[in-house]
């Protein structure tokens, strides 16, 4: 980054959520991309953007990957991945029809949802989605039941929604959801229908939780906070809506650049995290600006838990690796 001539802005003390960035389906879905340019040769192609970041899906198509939304754009017979946030079956089958060679990044915690919804279906329940009905994600695993599913956005929608059986009646939710939204939501659904039955275990994925507990730690000590990630990155928006909820103005950027001065006004303690798509070098761009144009000559990290969790690859890249002896 360019140095950053000094503002007359000046901020005391940057507080840093030390859970930030990339989870284990992130970095899972980035190390099968590069795996898949390694084994596979260039290009390989991948249904989405990989992870919802523009600095990551810039540096891997500088790789070799090649970034499509419709896989007729992807010629017969070449490599193709499925992005983090999952797709449902149909999609599977065209690219079948399509003789494409199928490498599945979806995250765990995706398939584990779309794994409750086929066996919910199976059972003739109907299933409450909690989600965003246009994000990817939602719209794959409502792909794997579409007959028995029904997206439930807000609670002014819980207080709606209508189901053919009570008696059979079940939710599920999108992965990256505000926890304190959710809960609301779900507390109407339960209140309507009292035969409603919960996922036997919580759909919001461990980062997702994680990352916002931080931001509610982070609230007291900061008075603005900057969230790393992208427009469309659900998980990022959600950490914006966390501060805001708890009386701090929040603001998402993608870059350091898009720091305004007129944000920092007043702005003693600087709050900063990342949401988990966006990758570390970003947030030290930002620490970097911070101390550079602001002045800031203090930074705190403040913990909240230890993030432990690993993915291991998919199957198909572990196959191709012991077959050409890698690593």
């Amino acid at each position: 980054m360019t140095p950053q001539a000094p503002s007359k802005i000046k901020i005391e003390k940057l507080v840093l959520a030390k859970v930030r960035g990339f989870c284990a389906g992130v970095v899972r879905a980035i190390d099968v991309v590069e795996k898949a340019l390694e084994l596979c040769g260039k290009p390989v192609y991948v249904r989405h953007e990989i992870i919802h970041n523009r600095y990551v899906v810039d540096e891997l198509r500088k790789k070799g990957a090649v970034f499509v939304e419709e896989l007729s754009e992807v010629p017969e017979g070449s490599w193709l991945i499925f992005s983090a946030h999952g797709v449902g079956p149909a999609v599977v089958q065209e690219a079948r029809d399509r003789k494409l060679k199928q490498i599945d990044a979806t995250c765990p915690l995706v398939t584990k949802v779309h794994l409750e919804a086929i066996a919910l279906a199976k059972q003739d329940y109907t299933i409450m989605l909690i989600g965003h009905r246009d994000h990817v994600e939602t719209i794959g695993t409502l792909g794997e039941a579409p007959d028995h599913m029904i997206v439930v956005g807000n609670v002014e929608e819980a207080e709606t929604v209508t189901v053919k059986n009570p008696e059979k009646i079940a939710y599920l939710t999108q992965t990256t959801l505000s926890l304190d939204d959710t809960r609301e939501i779900v507390a109407v659904l339960k209140r309507r229908f009292p035969k409603l039955m919960a996922p036997k275990k919580d759909d919001i994925c461990y980062a997702t939780q994680n990352r916002q507990n931080a931001v509610k730690a982070m609230v007291p000590q900061a008075d603005l906070l900057l969230v790393l990630g992208a427009p469309n990155s659900s998980n990022s928006n959600r950490l914006c809506e966390v501060a805001r909820s708890k009386g701090i103005k929040s603001h998402l950027i993608e870059r350091a650049s898009d720091i305004k001065d007129e944000w920092l006004e007043g702005v003693k303690t600087l709050g900063l995290t990342s949401g988990a798509s966006a990758p570390e070098i970003l947030v030290q761009e930002v620490v970097s600006l911070a101390c550079e144009r602001y002045g800031v000559s203090e930074v705190e990290e403040i913990e909240t838990v230890e993030e432990t969790e690993h993915f291991g690859l998919p199957s198909e890249i572990v196959k191709m690796m012991k077959e050409k002896g890698v690593s």
